[in-house]
């Protein structure tokens, strides 16, 4: 079974592909559209250790000259020193506009390396294959790419569109439950600001056993979010309206994931707090959510961080560094109710502290 999504953006047009066992066939057909002998890759290192010996021989087998580069798991490898080592790797064995460059791996992997594909020779043709749940409904769809700067994630990068990308759900096979758990944090979102079914389909992950579920039902979840961004991205690729409404809860998570050193939690437990955060901030600035969709969800998530190790003072001056602040003011992507997602600015820091002990009181 396979599900093929079309996004349209201003300057492109390319498919999205969630299926199982559907890596091969649709990167054959990609790849055929460039006259290229080279192929680049880059590989987190885990998709490394656990797919490698699977998949090179097939990457072998398309092109007279195939290298790949191993990428560090973990959030320190999205900085402008990994960039540097990618470009070396490009550039030193003759990468040139028409080489495409294949990334496999989950949103670090695949945000570094949508940047290094933006930035080297202008740009070269690139092909996601995320292998993580989140990257599958989330940051593989859109064209955002970037690194991390100490003031703040994300704050280098660019938006470059893939020519493809290829979810293929074999690769969730290996995937731990933790990062099983840290994908459903999207997938929520994407529930709170659009479509309410998806709280319903979520909740497979209720069940013991979640991660043998109908991978057609997985098929139909993750091709349901990813619909959405598409459709999302597609009216507004640039982030100038209503796709701010993607970063429902990452106002709080990005200042979450800094105070900790983007170490001690993950980026989908950042946001899911980050969405109970906004959850209360909406209802205290006037929204009407008379039901609580993420509460059946809360015992699924546990933390490293307490909130011993946390103060409120550097949560909220971390905020003040958003990449999405235009003035002295926060704008916070809220919720009128449910699926009726609204950018309102909040001056009043008695509410944000509000909103803020919601996270302290879960940890």
């Amino acid at each position: 079974m396979t599900r093929k999504i079309s996004i349209q953006t201003t300057g492109s047009h390319y498919p999205a592909f969630v299926g199982q066992h559907i890596l091969e066939e649709n990167l054959r057909q990609i790849l055929a559209d460039y006259c290229s002998d080279k192929i680049f890759a880059l590989v987190d290192e885990n998709v490394f250790k656990l797919h490698w010996n699977g998949f090179a021989p097939l990457l072998e087998s398309m092109t007279k000259h195939f290298h790949f580069l191993i990428i560090p798991q973990g959030e320190q490898s999205k900085s402008t020193i990994w960039w540097s080592k990618i470009m070396d790797f490009l550039l030193m064995n003759g990468a040139r506009r028409n080489t495409p460059l294949i990334v496999f791996g989950g949103g670090v992997t695949g945000d570094l390396g949508g940047f290094a594909a933006a930035t080297a020779l202008r740009g070269l043709p690139l092909i996601h294959v995320p292998t993580t749940l989140l990257a599958m409904v989330d940051s593989s769809i859109g064209g955002k790419t970037g690194v991390n700067h100490d003031t703040g994630k994300n704050l280098i990068g660019s938006f470059y569109q893939p020519v493809s990308v290829i979810a293929d759900v074999n690769f969730l096979d290996t995937l731990p439950d933790k990062e099983w758990i840290n994908g459903l944090s999207e997938i929520l979102k994407y529930g709170a600001i659009r479509d309410s079914e998806i709280f319903n389909m979520a909740e497979i992950f209720l069940s013991k056993n979640f991660r043998t579920a109908d991978p057609a039902t997985l098929i139909r979840l993750i091709s349901t979010c990813v619909q959405i961004k598409a459709d999302i991205v597609e009216q507004d690729e640039f982030e100038s309206g209503q796709r701010a409404f993607l970063n429902y809860g990452h106002t709080f998570a990005h200042a979450l994931e800094k105070a900790c050193n983007y170490n001690t939690i993950s980026h989908g437990e950042a946001v899911f707090l980050g969405m109970l955060a906004a959850q209360k901030l909406s209802v205290l600035t006037g929204g009407t959510l008379e039901e609580d969709y993420l509460d059946k969800f809360r015992s699924l998530y546990t933390y490293r961080v307490s909130k011993e190790e946390l103060s409120l003072e550097k949560l909220t001056e971390y905020m003040q560094s958003d990449k999405k602040r235009t003035g002295s003011s926060i704008n916070f992507v809220l919720l009128e109710a449910w699926q009726h997602p609204v950018l309102k600015t909040v001056t009043d820091k008695q509410l944000i502290s509000a909103a803020w002990s919601v996270v302290i009181d879960e940890l």
